[in-house]
């Protein structure tokens, strides 16, 4: 993992050479590494897609082989390869993102050692940002309260939008109010310049998805 957050620190570094400014910088950083998640993103959106269409057909296969998993397996395969879905397509970029925020989070909460190579040299920069003092320490409730929201109304803007009389998915439903909730606990304990990068992030993603348009609808 040091390599990984290495590297992102070296990138951060190079951006913030360029503009003079860490809050900047962190930003500027997070469309960098949107910008090159891209292509998996658009992967994920093909790949929801997709899913939706088939839903249908898989739910029906569910409720005829409900008392046999082998045949209801089976044939959910089938399905699967007849529309050429990949159903982990969708989990890659997750995948992607994971190792990536770890790296960062140990790049922001050290950045002396990750990002500028000593502490001599990130004591001669200034890490305050907008009314941030220092974006290595936390930011307990505008950046998290910023992160929740966020992170609600991205999620929001990737449900498929639901037929007349149908219902949502309760799963979904819990995740919808479950993950925003627990960004803004964890928004209070991170370095406020991971938290930024998350509401960026998010904000970056809801502008994409706003071009893309929505999942297909069901």
């Amino acid at each position: 993992m040091d390599a990984i957050s290495n590297l992102l620190g070296t990138l951060l570094h190079v951006i913030y050479n360029l503009v003079n400014n860490y809050g900047i910088a962190i930003i500027l950083f997070t469309v960098v590494v949107r910008l090159a998640l891209l292509p998996l993103t658009f992967k994920q959106t093909k790949s929801m897609k997709e899913m939706q269409v088939i839903q249908p057909k898989i739910k029906e296969i569910q409720e005829k082989y409900k008392n046999n998993k082998e045949v209801l397996n089976q044939k959910v395969m089938e399905v699967y390869q007849k529309h050429n879905v990949n159903p982990m397509a969708g989990c890659l970029p997750l995948l992607v993102q994971f190792p990536i925020l770890i790296g960062l989070f140990r790049a922001l909460r050290d950045p002396a050692k990750y990002v500028f190579g000593s502490p001599e040299v990130y004591a001669s920069i200034n890490s305050n940002f907008l009314w941030l003092e220092n974006l290595s320490n936390p930011d307990l409730w505008i950046l998290p309260i910023l992160a929740a929201i966020t992170t609600y109304l991205s999620s929001k803007m990737m449900q498929p939008k639901l037929k007349k009389g149908q219902k949502q998915d309760q799963t979904q439903m819990m995740m919808l109010y479950f993950f925003p909730l627990m960004m803004l606990v964890w928004g209070r304990s991170f370095p406020a310049g991971l938290t930024l990068y998350w509401v960026v992030g998010n904000l970056f993603q809801m502008t994409q998805q706003f071009f893309i348009g929505r999942p297909a609808k069901n």
